[in-house]
């Protein structure tokens, strides 16, 4: 399980540090001189119009591509120096367009998380069944364990991906647009769960949004991006403000307050 006592440790410290940070495609740079230090511990939401860095963002503190240039480190080690299989176990990646589960009880779907612990020839044990179990639980699905993958709800799905994660116990949690395809109540679903991960567990939680309000209601720190690069990082209520909303979407918007004083931003 995650060391609680770990986690409140990591709290003070920096998850991520990235420097100069460059990614290119043939004819096109994605991401130029990102320069960041993403807190342990916490819900970090990353925000910006379409096509500005943040799913690649991801996918590079992810390992999934290399960067171009520059230099990520994760848990003050370099991340291209880190074992597979151990960082296996300390990062657990969402991609937005997940991968088919056909056939796959909930259940089976958790247990996929359990791979990096035991390898492809390893027979599932104790500490396994444990992790699958608490995942299930923390997840709210339980009672819904031996029901398959395919005739679930979309908010159900996510909560059921999130599992598999959870059961893989890894202290990093990386999620690409876990909402886009939800309706409103599934979002709020789906993000509550994420918050409360981090809040139970002192899990840190990476999640790209399109929406900036609901990463200013359930993130406790904002990275935006604007063409590549960071238009701003710190709080809900440092990115909540007409002057700063106007630099990162070149937007005219005003800020309110909701009757439990988080702020809400929408068009003038």
């Amino acid at each position: 399980m995650v060391d609680l006592a770990l986690a409140a440790e990591t709290r003070m410290t920096s998850l991520y540090h990235i420097e100069n940070l460059k990614f290119t495609v043939p004819g096109r740079t994605l991401l130029d001189d990102v320069q960041l230090s993403i807190p342990a511990g916490k819900v970090t939401g990353l925000i910006g119009h379409n096509g500005s860095g943040k799913s690649t963002l991801l996918k590079l503190l992810a390992r999934q591509v290399a960067p171009t240039a520059g230099t990520i480190a994760f848990h003050d080690q370099p991340l291209a120096d880190w074992n597979a299989r151990k960082l296996a176990r300390r990062l657990a990646y969402l991609p937005q367009h997940l991968p088919p589960a056909e056939g796959l009880t909930i259940k089976e779907l958790a247990a996929l998380g359990r791979y990096p612990w035991h390898g492809p020839l390893g027979r599932p044990g104790t500490q396994d069944k444990e992790a699958i179990t608490a995942a299930l639980n923390a997840c709210g699905l339980s009672d819904m364990a031996d029901q398959r993958v395919e005739t679930l709800s979309g908010g159900e799905a996510q909560r059921a991906w999130l599992a598999m994660l959870i059961a893989q116990e890894a202290d990093c949690l990386l999620l690409d647009e876990p909402i886009s395809a939800l309706d409103i109540v599934h979002q709020v679903e789906v993000l509550s769960l994420v918050h409360k991960l981090s809040q139970d567990s002192g899990r840190s939680i990476i999640v790209v949004l399109h929406d900036l309000n609901m990463a200013a209601r359930f993130c406790d720190h904002i990275v935006a991006l604007r063409g590549g690069a960071v238009a701003m990082q710190g709080t809900p209520q440092d990115l909540m403000n007409p002057s700063q909303l106007q630099s990162i979407y070149g937007a005219d918007m005003e800020v309110l307050s909701r009757a439990d004083g988080t702020p809400i931003a929408h068009p003038n």
